[in-house]
């Protein structure tokens, strides 16, 4: 008996109801998207290396999939859209002056460390707004991904908002060199402030810039505070990535999406690309971020396009993980069954022929003499019909709801006779 092939570990079939819910928000999303003005553009699933070269600031060589082509070039799945989208766009739209608004949908593959327990092929639905570097394109984006979340039929969430020089302020008035300034990056990351204490102290750092990182902590909530990031901002340029937080709120307002909105000074971006703005959004269910997001103002210049711009990624996996925990219901295509026989498959096609003309699905399933009623029932609830016509050849149709299990009987009649 040969031995049947699995999935390797990280990734996963998904099918029948669960992978009809996830391209059912995935359209749900990209419908929020397409009505904000927003392009579809696909890129290629691998690109050259240099594409994700430690320069361009995205994942460590150790975790991208590398492969060879027949010329010895070094290949990588893409372990993130954005760069390739940049790649892109810095050729396609290179005499633009107009700002570009592009989406996408695609998978991405990031050869994580097997004890992470992480997928290792996910699902981006994410949205980059090239050329347009202004308060105005900021809000614009998370407007747009909070409506997006709304539409995907999450009620509970919250979109975190920092911002890379307020942070990079108090990095820089430290006097760390680059080696150190990472470790006090990733120590923050990992909320370990006890760990970013011991190395100031280290430093002799003076003591008004080690509070201000002991309060970092604290730097996460509201709106308000933003007042009180702004009385430990070291610089100028930080104090006016507060002020700019504060601009944005009170146009998110006007969109009415404040409510879903967060600010937290100690976040820093993933990916060394960031500019200004970072954010996240979180909700239950899901133990990481199921969007990421930031302005990228000099990644296209890494492609030849000295220009701006802002996006984002919605995870789509985490996503679907959160609706699914939290038992809110996708809306999908119900499928109802028509079950026939040899004597009424005329009947049978004339019937699918009106339901599918009126777009609703129905599947059509041969019986056989012998075959159980009973046996149609389970396999519809199996595979979450909702119901199912019984073809009967005495002109009678079985009407049965397999939500509920409501069984009627209807006669169709001469009509249907001269139908056969």
């Amino acid at each position: 008996m040969e031995q049947k092939l699995h999935t390797p570990e990280g990734v996963r079939d998904i099918y029948n109801t669960e992978c009809r819910k996830k391209l059912a928000v995935q359209e749900n999303l990209h419908e929020i998207l397409r009505v904000y003005g927003y392009k579809d553009i696909q890129t290629p699933t691998f690109e050259y290396f240099d594409v994700f070269r430690k320069e361009i600031g995205t994942i460590s060589s150790r975790e991208l999939y590398k492969f060879f082509d027949r010329d010895g070039n070094t290949l990588v799945l893409r372990p993130d859209i954005t760069p390739s989208i940049a790649r892109a766009a810095a050729t396609l739209f290179e005499t633009e002056e107009f700002p570009v608004r592009l989406c996408y949908i695609g998978n991405t593959f990031i050869n994580h460390s097997s004890y992470q327990g992480r997928l290792k092929e996910n699902t981006q639905l994410g949205a980059e707004l090239i050329g347009a570097d202004s308060l105005e394109a900021d809000v614009e984006m998370l407007a747009m991904l909070v409506d997006g979340l709304k539409k995907a039929g999450l009620k509970e969430f919250q979109v975190n908002i920092g911002h890379v020089d307020f942070i990079q302020g108090l990095m820089d008035a430290t006097g760390l060199d680059e080696e150190e300034k990472t470790e006090v990056h990733d120590l923050i990351t990992n909320r370990n402030y006890f760990g970013v204490e011991e190395i100031l102290d280290n430093k002799q750092v003076k003591d008004s810039l080690k509070e201000a990182f002991h309060v970092l902590p604290e730097l996460m909530g509201d709106v308000e505070i933003l007042d009180k990031a702004l009385e430990i901002a070291p610089s100028m340029n930080a104090r006016l990535a507060i002020s700019h937080l504060q601009q944005m709120h009170k146009l998110l307002t006007l969109y009415g999406v404040e409510d879903h909105i967060t600010f937290d000074l100690s976040m820093n971006g993933n990916y060394g690309y960031y500019t200004g703005i970072i954010f996240r959004a979180y909700t239950y269910g899901t133990g990481d971020a199921i969007v990421r997001g930031g302005r990228y103002n000099h990644l296209l210049e890494k492609f030849g396009k000295n220009t701006p711009s802002i996006g984002f990624a919605i995870i789509i996996d985490e996503l679907m993980s959160a609706l699914s925990r939290q038992k809110i219901s996708v809306e999908t295509c119900h499928t109802n069954i028509i079950v026939y026989t040899e004597a009424t498959l005329k009947w049978a096609i004339a019937l699918a022929k009106d339901f599918r003309e009126k777009s609703r699905c129905v599947e059509m399933q041969k019986r056989e003499a012998g075959d159980c009623k009973e046996d149609y029932i389970a396999y519809g609830k199996r595979t979450q019909a909702v119901s199912m016509l019984y073809l009967n050849d005495d002109l009678t149709i079985d009407m049965i709801n397999l939500l509920t299990g409501e069984e009627k009987q209807i006669n169709a009649g001469s009509k249907k006779g001269e139908q056969r």
